[in-house]
């Protein structure tokens, strides 16, 4: 049985030597302040508008208690210090393996201060290979509660050992900046990385979602335990790409979401296939016939991208701690949250329609994201808005009905004009 180990256990591997007063007087001076908390970047790689993925880790964090917590690429140690100072985790490990980074991490840790009841500090930090911390702690049977990866590129080599690192019912909040592979511009490597061919499809940077949350499920199975996502975000700074996960034990059913979809570049249509409808991948445009016209990629996740009623959660979290509007200076985590809420709904299916691809194929101009999405609810189809791109929608709605939508659409601002 998987259990939590008090957030006193000594981690396994040596700490960083480190001295937190030394390094505040010897840093390079460059003071950041992320949602009210202070710290210390140094030389290390820091991404500001990577502040969003930072807030729904610590978001989700606080809604996981207790919470014994690696942090296993951590950079200069803000992610580490905010799950501290802001989630009130019991106990954080900070590793990266820059050893340079050591005396940074631990001054930043430093400022959320120690146990109230111990008065010893909830803390350590180490410079060693994630996956090295990651599988010595599974053979110390010493489980995380959370685990966040923070990874460059699509480097998928500790997601095995992160999962045995992390108790059943866990979340592991993963990364990739690959927004190539997602492309579908190297589907050689997406297969080495994510045991997925991609290939060009219009809604790329969700497939790089998919992508990932499919490597996942991939590895999880292979231990004899399943995954699902509680929530998937991608950002264009970088590109990013960001997934929260739970660790469920059993394997995968039978019908489950891990499977192949298509993109016709004829009629703009898509479609899921499971593993033992493989040889049944056509479009209805082409007859049931093959046809070059039918791009496919796969095994992926087909299914939700979000759990609708744990971002709920964190959505009442961030409007009581004061979060959800930011103003013109950062994302509305509000609009971005609700945004989810609406991409999770079960009648949408994966992928979204640009509005740019349905107006040059109905051959008017683009029309108001608005009117689009209110007059396909008219038709009866399920539709909302894509968190990642701004003039798409997610939609049961085929595309031939799209396409007629914008003409009408087009035909009633063409009537408006006549009579002006």
């Amino acid at each position: 049985m998987r259990l939590a180990v008090s957030s006193q256990t000594a981690p396994p591997l040596s700490a960083a030597k480190i001295n937190p007063k030394r390094a505040l007087k010897t840093l390079k001076s460059c003071l950041e302040t992320e949602r009210g908390v202070e710290f210390e970047t140094g030389d290390s790689f820091f991404r500001r508008e990577s502040s969003v993925g930072r807030d729904l880790g610590v978001l989700s964090a606080s809604l996981q208690s207790p919470l014994r917590l690696l942090d296993a690429m951590c950079g200069c140690g803000v992610r580490s210090l905010r799950y501290l100072s802001q989630a009130g985790a019991a106990f954080v490990w900070a590793n990266d393996a820059n050893e340079d980074h050591g005396d940074l991490i631990a001054s930043n840790l430093s400022r959320a201060g120690v146990d109230a009841g111990t008065g010893r500090r909830r803390w350590v930090v180490t410079s060693s290979d994630a996956n090295r911390v990651l599988v010595e702690s599974y053979l110390k049977r010493e489980f995380f509660d959370f685990i966040d990866v923070d990874s460059f590129g699509s480097d998928s080599t500790f997601l095995r050992s992160a999962i045995n690192a992390l108790r059943i019912g866990g979340l592991l909040y993963v990364t990739s900046t690959d927004g190539y592979s997602s492309g579908g511009h190297r589907p050689q490597h997406s297969l080495a990385s994510y045991g997925a061919y991609v290939r060009p499809m219009p809604y790329s940077n969700e497939v790089g979602l998919r992508m990932l949350i499919g490597g996942v499920v991939r590895e999880a199975s292979a231990l004899g335990f399943h995954v699902v996502p509680l929530f998937s975000y991608y950002s264009y700074h970088g590109p990013i790409f960001r997934v929260m996960l739970r660790l469920n034990r059993g394997k995968l059913s039978e019908n489950s979401y891990y499977g192949f979809i298509t993109y016709c570049t004829r009629c703009g249509n898509s479609h899921a296939y499971s593993w033992d409808n493989l040889g049944q991948i056509s479009c209805p445009c082409s007859g049931g016939m093959v046809s070059r016209s039918v791009i496919v990629s796969g095994p992926l996740w087909t299914g939700p991208l979000h759990d609708g009623a744990y971002v709920g959660e964190m959505l009442e979290l961030a409007k009581q701690w004061g979060w959800a509007c930011t103003g013109s200076k950062g994302t509305d985590l509000d609009k971005l949250l609700n945004q989810l809420i609406d991409e999770s709904d079960p009648a949408l299916p994966f992928g979204y329609i640009k509005l740019d691809e349905v107006s040059s194929r109905a051959k008017v101009n683009s029309p108001p994201l608005a009117s689009m999405i209110d007059a396909i609810r008219k038709e009866g189809y399920a539709v909302s808005r894509s968190h990642i791109a701004n003039n798409a929608i997610k939609t049961n709605c085929p595309m031939s009905v799209c396409i007629e939508t914008a003409r009408e659409l087009q035909r009633v601002v063409n009537s408006e004009n006549v009579l002006v």
